[in-house]
Parts: structure tokens; C-alpha cells; sequence
């Protein structure tokens, strides 16, 4: 119970080599302002760790981090899931810039999610929005990077090696249009379909969560709405993740060329 109570509590405690590598390569790139303070691995695991082991240990001589051996109790003392192959890194908080026109990339795509329930889905949709090539993602100030290492898992690393800004809904679409960006919403009321939508660069896809939505200011100020329609009749909405994943590959086939 106390593993299931703390998974969504605020850690930068990360899991496995495939959200280490993402770790380095964020801070290498400089998307991420993390540091890496210590590296532990099962120590009963070693021979088998042996190639990920020498890649850990130079990458701790370059980055000044200590690399640990532990009993394989230790390890699963701490870790939440099953998949961190005997490697728990310990990193500093990473701080999300606040959003400005300077920051922008010229002619991009970037996704503003405002309420995705939980870390897992949020990840899940991150996952996907790398995957789709998006330049950035708007988050509001309080949002599940704090549960950063159930975040970086479920996105498989995507959430360290992403831009990510801070901003209300209004102020990022007010950003947005200053930069000759369109601004468009996911929305039911007055909308189009997506599969007939202009989805071309420079633009902002925003996403809002199944609870809440999208606030009604920002919706007005929309220069499009979209929905996605079902291949047959079906009364529930999709997920926020799995509705921000299609419209992500959907501005990626608009954009193909």
C-alpha cells in the first residue's frame, strides 16, 4: 500500500537505462536543467548490466555524479514499477520556463494539455507528441512533471527530452497569435472536423481534459475547433492522451510535406 499510496507523489527518483539515456541526453542537449547526483545499481545484476554499467560510469565521470552498488532489496525498496532492470538514478528538479515569443520556434507545432488525469496518461500523451515531432508542450503551473519519474517511464524517456513551458491557457494564446501562430482547440461546440481542418505550421493544438475542457476564453479566441469523429456511434469522449496523440499524428500528415 505505502508503493501504491506514493506514485503519484512529487519525485525525481527515475527508473531503468532507457529513462537514464533520456536523462543525459536532455542535459546534454540543454532541454533540461537537471543534474544527475547518484546512479545505484543491483550489484547481483552486474554481469548482466556490464555493457549499460560502462556507459553509466563514463557518463558519471562527465557529469560528476557517484555510482553506487546495491543489494537488490534496496532496489526494489525503491522502485514502483517492474521494468528498472536493477538502475535507479536520483536527479534534481528540472524548472520549466515560463512561456515568451523568444522561445519559440519559427514555424513550429507545439500542444498546450491542461487536465490529463493522471502521471501514466500524461506520459502516454507525451510519448506520443515527441513521437509526432512537436517543437513544445504548454503545461499549466500545476501539472505532473513533479511526478517526474513515473512521467519519464510511461512516456518511454519522451518527457526529458520535450520542451516544456509554463503558461495559462490566455497567455499562451495570446503568445501564440503575437508570433503568427494559429491557435486551435479541441472542442464539440461550432467545430469542424479534424480530418477536414487546415492543420498547417506555425500552430498551437490545445487539449483540455475530459472533466474540464478547454476554459471558455480561450475557445472563443480560437482561430479553429476541431473534433475528432468516431468510426461508429459512440457516447463517450476518448481520453485526453489517446485525443491528443491522433491530433498530434494528425497535424504530423498535414505537415508531411
Amino acid at each position: 500500500m505505502k508503493r501504491e499510496e506514493s506514485r503519484f507523489a512529487d519525485s525525481n527518483v527515475f527508473e531503468g537505462m532507457v529513462s537514464f539515456r533520456a536523462l543525459i541526453a536532455g542535459i546534454e542537449s540543454g532541454i533540461s536543467d537537471r543534474k544527475i547526483e547518484k546512479v545505484i545499481y543491483d550489484k547481483s545484476r552486474a554481469k548482466k548490466l556490464a555493457g549499460h554499467l560502462s556507459y553509466i560510469k563514463a557518463m558519471s565521470y562527465k557529469h560528476g555524479f557517484v555510482l553506487e552498488a546495491v543489494d537488490s532489496e534496496a532496489i526494489e525498496e525503491i522502485a514502483i514499477g517492474t521494468s528498472h532492470g536493477g538502475v535507479i538514478v536520483y536527479a534534481t528538479e528540472r524548472h520549466f520556463p515560463s512561456l515568451s515569443e523568444e522561445r519559440l520556434v519559427s514555424g513550429g507545432f507545439y500542444m498546450m494539455l491542461d487536465g490529463i488525469e493522471d502521471p501514466y496518461n500524461f506520459g502516454y500523451a507525451m510519448r506520443s507528441l515527441y513521437a509526432a515531432g512537436v517543437d513544445g508542450v504548454i503545461l499549466p503551473e500545476r501539472n505532473w512533471m513533479s511526478a517526474a519519474g513515473v512521467v519519464c517511464r510511461a512516456s518511454a524517456g519522451a518527457s526529458e527530452q520535450v520542451r516544456i513551458f509554463t503558461a495559462s491557457a490566455d497567455d499562451a494564446a495570446r503568445v501564440f497569435k503575437s508570433a503568427g501562430y494559429r491557435v486551435v482547440c479541441a472542442e464539440l461546440e461550432n467545430s469542424v472536423s479534424v480530418y477536414d481542418a487546415k492543420l498547417n505550421k506555425p500552430i498551437l493544438l490545445c487539449v483540455g481534459g475530459e472533466k474540464r475542457g478547454l476554459s471558455k476564453s480561450l475557445i472563443e479566441n480560437a482561430d479553429e475547433i476541431v473534433r475528432l469523429d468516431y468510426g461508429r456511434d459512440f457516447p463517450q469522449a476518448l481520453s485526453a492522451a489517446s485525443a491528443a496523440s491522433i491530433l498530434a499524428f494528425e497535424v504530423l500528415r498535414n505537415n508531411r510535406n
